[in-house]
């Protein structure tokens, strides 16, 4: 017969798991901070006055093998108005490197950290294994990050 820890441990491999935070390792979310930053939409607003600059519609940005799409994304640039600090993008988040996804209503990048925190109904994607939650803080350095807000995990056997 089974010991209770074996048929514990078998029920949660094969249950999805909801917690409220959970650290993960996204390696596959790892990204080249110091590569340059791509963008392209169908237009552009820019702001001199406050140093932003708004893409809208289809924008897709681009740093070395990520790539963020979204409905809109503001640019904030840094105190000289030379480099971009942050970019706040919003409607329909996808964050796609070639092993992983995530999808989000908000997102926001912060370039000179490499740190991206989603918001909003997040749904990550690595392999077969998906985990959802609200929010989802990552560090794009290192690849580690924290997924917070009812997080939802199926976990696939023999999975990453």
């Amino acid at each position: 017969m089974f010991s209770r820890s074996r048929i514990l441990a078998l029920i949660f491999l094969l249950v999805p798991v909801a917690v409220s935070a959970q650290e993960v390792a996204f390696a596959g979310l790892r990204a080249d901070t110091a590569a340059p930053v791509e963008v392209t939409a169908d237009s552009l607003s820019v702001n001199q006055a406050n140093g932003t600059a708004v893409f809208s519609g289809n924008v897709v940005i681009g740093q070395g093998e990520m790539r963020l799409q979204a409905a809109t994304v503001q640019v904030e640039y840094g105190a000289d108005n030379s480099k971009i600090a942050r970019l706040h993008a919003s409607g329909g988040v996808t964050l796609a490197s070639p092993t992983e996804a995530a999808e989000a209503s908000d997102a926001v990048y912060d370039v000179t950290t490499g740190r991206l925190v989603m918001t909003g109904d997040v749904l990550l994607t690595q392999g077969a294994s998906v985990m959802s939650g609200q929010k989802l803080d990552v560090d794009l350095n290192t690849g580690v990050g924290r997924m917070d807000g009812r997080v939802r995990t199926i976990l696939q056997p023999g999975g990453n």
